[in-house]
């Protein structure tokens, strides 16, 4: 099954938009998405569009293919209104021959590492700068920010497919 993981979508609507666009076009079976989506949050500036309730409907028209953890702007009442779980600070998920932590990146982190076993996955967003690297034990990817990207990346998400990770712009 292919896997697109994205991250950081911070109420835009504007590349909310072109993420789900991209998502239908990708073929892929899930959509992972690793947290901040609604907020921007007191450090970011406002992103393009920033219209957190049509983000709410272009979401919840995909809830039964969202999986999702919790990122630091999500709140209890951003799960009100969203129609598909985001409260987990975690999820495992094995595929492909992988064994994938996925959080969103302000608890566990290259810095502050979950338990992971040797070969893992550590996949999280927060940074907003999209990864892949051999950490000599397990491998960190991060899939970037959907609407506010740093240290000047694109606009960006991946996709999982037959064991590999591919970086994407939108």
């Amino acid at each position: 099954m292919r896997l697109f993981i994205a991250s950081d979508i911070h109420g835009s609507a504007l590349w909310c938009e072109k993420m789900v666009r991209a998502y239908k076009e990708s073929g892929a079976g899930r959509l992972l998405l690793l947290g901040d989506l609604l907020y921007h949050g007191p450090r970011n500036d406002l992103p393009e569009e920033y219209e957190p309730k049509k983000v709410i409907e272009m979401l919840n028209g995909l809830s039964e293919d969202i999986l999702c953890v919790r990122g630091n702007c999500d709140t209890e009442v951003d799960q009100m209104v969203l129609g598909f779980p985001i409260m987990a600070d975690y999820a495992y998920i094995c595929q492909d021959g992988l064994r994938i932590f996925a959080t969103h990146g302000h608890k566990f982190n290259c810095d502050r590492l979950p338990p992971l076993q040797k070969g893992d996955i550590l996949l999280h967003g927060h940074t907003h700068v999209p990864v892949l690297r051999d950490m000599g034990g397990y491998t960190y990817v991060n899939p970037g920010s959907v609407s506010i990207p740093k240290e000047g990346s694109d606009h960006s998400y991946m996709i999982l497919e037959d064991g590999k990770f591919t970086l994407y712009s939108l």
